[in-house]
């Protein structure tokens, strides 16, 4: 029987991931009371091990913190001016990670979970949500894992069979098996604010033949097969490492491989051919997950071919890497520009399953989601994000500026924002360009912010 909510001021938020737990923060803070339906630990995942609110599965990084020349690290300003959970806790349990934002994982759910819980307009429902409810207020945050049940109600209300694609997750190395006579600790181009930031990698050299010889071995390991009937394909910013080899075999040694702005301190004369990252996953440091190397090997397959890598010959792993299917709806054709379904606007979608791709981007539409639901229930007009804006230029992306008919998960990036005026006398260099998309965006994102009626 489908979950009937009473017709009150209650905002019901169906997933506890970053979406979820992004809404339900921002709504609780404008005074609305929310409910959390989270089905873990009750109902388990591939992936998630834990009942913790906001697990990272799949990577403990939020990527570029850099708020003037990425995008990523400009939703991360937007989500810090306003007021986001999931930024304050990614800053507070911070790791070292050169220019990037990585997280003790654990640490992070842990902190989301307690705020949210000790929120006195927050509560948490473990029972699984398996219907789109007729009535009340709904924000769906289910994510790439939406269990079968419930995706199959949202496939059979949007008339389509939902879009899929494959999603891939690294290992993780226990930090005392890795042979740091071989290994040296150095961020790309020695990156950071600190000497500590500059380390925040451990890197594992390999020369021309270690390299082939890697390359065979990945190619020829034995592999996860799919079930019959999926044909789903892999989102390019996830993909699998032997999928990349299959590209061509130098196409690692110039993406996570490539041996660019480090020095072995070893052997500094001596130039890779090649380099596997290591970064940390935890505090204690005592975890470091394999950067890029998402995999669909079969286990046996990944303890072989991985301690292949110089420096992991005696390598233990905390968790090895896997493949799991991942949905997302056609958005452009399903939900409006305050992300409601068109055919039953007292529901709203956030996150992956909107068809946006990393934590970040699933957070800042939970955010969206969560401003947008509140305003509603109490009263207010509040009109969509800016354009300009990070933020607006995503939703934009995914409520319409998308092509319908191809539309695939996409990272924000400054090709979704439109060009910046008053370009007159010529082309103007990138790092001008971009700092003037996060000039205006900010100036957007903190006039929506200030004008919001609550």
């Amino acid at each position: 029987m489908p979950y009937m909510a009473a017709m009150d001021k209650t905002l019901h938020i169906v997933g506890g991931g970053m979406a979820g737990s992004e809404a339900a923060w921002q709504a609780a803070n404008m005074g609305v009371n929310v409910v959390i339906h989270e089905m873990r630990p009750k109902v388990a995942t591939f992936a998630h091990k834990t009942g913790n609110l906001a697990e990272m599965v799949c990577s403990n990084s939020l990527r570029s913190d850099d708020d003037e020349q990425n995008a990523v690290g400009l939703l991360h300003w937007e989500m810090r001016a306003a007021g986001g959970l999931i930024m304050e806790m990614a800053d507070a349990h911070a790791l070292p990670a050169g220019g990037a934002l990585a997280v003790d994982r654990e640490a992070f759910s842990q902190g989301v979970t307690r705020r949210l819980l000790a929120h006195p307009k927050v509560t948490l429902d473990t029972r699984e949500i398996t219907d789109l409810p007729d009535e009340g207020h709904w924000i769906f945050a289910t994510g790439p894992l939406t269990s079968d049940r419930l995706g199959r109600a949202i496939a059979a209300e949007a008339g389509q069979d939902s879009l899929a694609f494959f999603d891939a997750i690294a290992p993780i190395v226990h930090a005392d098996s890795i042979d740091m006579t071989v290994a040296w600790e150095q961020s790309r181009y020695d990156k950071g604010d600190t000497p500590e930031q500059q380390r925040a990698y451990i890197n594992c050299p390999m020369n021309r033949d270690q390299y082939e010889a890697f390359i065979d071995a990945l190619l020829a390991a034995e592999k996860t097969e799919f079930h019959q009937g999926e044909t789903a394909g892999y989102f390019d910013g996830c993909l699998p490492i032997e999928v990349m080899a299959e590209r061509g075999r130098e196409t690692l040694r110039h993406g996570p491989m490539k041996p660019v702005g480090l020095t072995n301190a070893h052997r500094p004369d001596e130039k890779a051919y090649a380099v596997v990252q290591l970064r940390r996953d935890n505090k204690l440091g005592t975890l470091y997950n394999i950067v890029g190397f998402q995999t669909k090997m079969k286990h046996g397959a990944q303890v072989s071919v991985f301690r292949m890598i110089p420096g992991l010959e005696n390598a233990r792993f905390a968790r090895l890497g896997g493949i799991h299917r991942n949905t997302f709806i056609n958005s452009p054709t399903l939900l409006d520009d305050q992300m409601r379904l068109l055919s039953r606007p007292h529901i709203r979608f956030a996150g992956q399953i909107t068809g946006v791709e990393g934590y970040v981007e699933s957070a800042a539409m939970g955010l969206l989601a969560g401003r947008l639901a509140a305003a509603e229930l109490l009263g207010h007009a509040l009109p969509g994000p800016p354009p300009d804006s990070a933020m607006g230029a995503l939703i934009h992306h995914i409520t319409g500026g998308a092509e319908a008919r191809t539309f695939q998960p996409m990272n924000v990036n400054f090709g979704l924002f439109r060009p910046v005026e008053g370009l007159k006398g010529g082309r103007r260099g990138r790092r001008d360009r971009y700092k003037a998309y996060t000039d205006r965006a900010k100036a957007a994102w903190q006039d929506w912010l200030d004008r919001s009626p609550v």
